[in-house]
């Protein structure tokens, strides 16, 4: 389990400081912005403009995930991130978070889009 000020410390990085992370990371390995936005649209909803917008806003990832319309297949991501099992994170947010992490991680991995997007 995650310590709860790891989780608070989580809730108010934003996303727009993780952001340039996400897209160098899949870039680095072969993928595309375009790839990238494809799996942050799977799992939230979100289009290139609400992206866009919460990035110039520099949204908290609390502010952005409770904004998210979730994937109902959001319970599919497994597995470890970050030293941690995602299907054991007891916080909402937090493991939201993880689940980002991960689809990010598959994605620089070289996992097909389509099981990336299970």
């Amino acid at each position: 389990m995650i310590p709860h000020d790891r989780d608070a410390s989580i809730a108010r990085m934003t996303f727009a400081s993780i952001y340039p992370h996400y897209v160098s990371k899949v870039e680095r390995k072969g993928r595309t912005k375009e790839e990238l936005h494809r799996v942050i649209h799977w799992l939230t909803g979100f289009d290139d403009q609400q992206l866009e917008a919460f990035i110039d806003e520099k949204v908290t990832f609390e502010t952005f995930f409770k904004k998210a319309n979730l994937n109902p297949k959001l319970h599919l991501i497994k597995g470890v991130i970050c030293g941690h099992r995602i299907e054991e994170i007891e916080t909402p947010l937090t493991r939201q978070v993880r689940c980002l992490d991960k689809l990010v991680d598959e994605l620089a991995k070289g996992k097909p889009i389509e099981k990336v997007l299970r």
